[in-house]
């Protein structure tokens, strides 16, 4: 009945961290994060099912908090606050009707529903800006060492010939360090490797994505050479590349967790 009356109490904040995925493209791997959090549990079942269930009237408490941080994020219309209060309802509502154990059990997909949380717009923008004049110096200095001379204007790739290349929002590299990064927890929690090479990996994330995109951008300035700078960075062309780089770096990540694997020693 709990998972029941919260799944209906918190309908309004489903819509609202939707509208929050949908707003802005660094933040779309949110629709995903439920269903890989809900998967995880289900695999799982055999294991955290057999633990005994133990209700604990302490969970009451935080499903509580969780209720009142809603209603706060209700009232400031802050979607963020309405997902870290979901959130933290889900766990205080298997505290207390399933007990710590089963809580212990299911705290890594409890924990990767955090990937879904929007981070506040005031929170983004100041990186985002960070992110663009990095990835815009990378592309200037490796560009002329493959014989493609630029100037760089704040976020702006300028070529001889006077064509320039706007590195815009979608290249800042933001959206590939969010999307990349639960991937990378997935993997980690999946993979055999000890803990701290799990956190390696993880840590490993941010310039295996910053790398991609920094590649995104380098290849599309080349392509800008061939064709006019508005062909490559218009759709559909502009979007797959961005998918390809995007799969490159998933198979960088994924190379990276059999690298730290320990090698086996032949007898």
């Amino acid at each position: 009945m709990i998972y029941a009356g919260l799944a209906v109490a918190f309908l309004p904040a489903l819509g609202a961290l939707a509208r929050s995925w949908s707003a802005a493209e660094y933040q779309t791997h949110g629709f995903v994060v439920p269903f890989i959090a809900g998967w995880i549990a289900w695999a799982t079942r055999g294991r955290w099912g057999r633990l005994p269930r133990s209700a604990d009237a302490r969970g009451a408490l935080l499903v509580a908090l969780g209720l009142a941080a809603y209603a706060f994020g209700l009232l400031a219309g802050s979607a963020t606050a309405e997902g870290l209060a979901l959130v933290g309802a889900v766990a205080g509502a298997v505290w207390w009707r399933e007990g710590g154990g089963r809580l212990r059990a299911l705290a890594f997909p409890i924990g990767f529903l955090l990937f879904m949380v929007p981070i506040p717009l005031d929170w983004v923008s100041p990186l985002l800006v960070r992110l663009l004049l990095v990835v815009s110096s990378a592309a200037a200095a490796l560009l002329p060492l493959l014989g493609v001379p630029v100037a760089r204007n704040g976020n702006v790739l300028v070529f001889q010939d006077g064509a320039s290349l706007v590195v815009a929002e979608a290249c800042s590299g933001l959206t590939a360090i969010l999307t990349l990064l639960p991937i990378a927890v997935l993997i980690a929690h999946l993979s055999p490797l000890r803990p701290m090479r799990r956190a390696a990996l993880v840590a490993l994330a941010l310039p295996i994505a910053m790398g991609a995109n920094l590649l995104r951008v380098v290849a599309t300035a080349l392509a800008a050479r061939i064709w006019d700078p508005s062909t490559v960075t218009r759709d559909p062309w502009h979007s797959l590349g961005g998918l390809a780089i995007y799969a490159v770096a998933c198979l960088v990540l994924l190379a990276t967790e059999r690298a730290l694997r320990p090698s086996r020693v032949a007898a």
